[in-house]
């Protein structure tokens, strides 16, 4: 089981839970749904990731929307420098399980407006 320190932790929390509230207030859609699409979608994560993730409540950083999406999106690569030094294998788990709950988050109400697809675009591209 790979170990992760509680800083890695949040850094982890504030990526993925950041990466879908990004998505999500994108376009103004079903909340319900919409959490309820990317939790179901955060089984494609590894049991570490996910007991990191599950470890603690997440935190969004502060801000203007512009500071919020600039940490969230900072996390994101962090969050993969994380992983990539503890379990490189893991990495391209982590890329695609947050790309597909990105997706399922602005799918959730059965339409994808275009600021939910260009924010899924900028989450992808802050994992690459």
């Amino acid at each position: 089981m790979t170990a992760y320190t509680e800083a890695e932790g949040q850094t982890l929390r504030t990526a993925v839970f950041g990466a879908m509230v990004l998505v999500s207030t994108a376009d103004p859609g079903s909340v319900d749904e919409e959490s309820q699409a990317g939790v179901r979608a955060m089984t494609l994560l590894s049991d570490d990731l996910r007991a990191a993730i599950a470890a603690a409540p997440p935190s969004l950083p502060k801000g203007s929307a512009s500071d919020v999406e600039q940490g969230v999106l900072a996390a994101l690569r962090d969050a993969v420098a994380i992983i990539g030094a503890h379990e490189p294998r893991d990495v391209a788990i982590f890329r695609a399980a947050v790309a597909e709950m990105c997706r399922s988050v602005a799918g959730a109400d059965g339409e994808v407006a275009a600021a939910e697809r260009a924010m899924v675009a900028r989450v992808v591209e802050a994992l690459n």
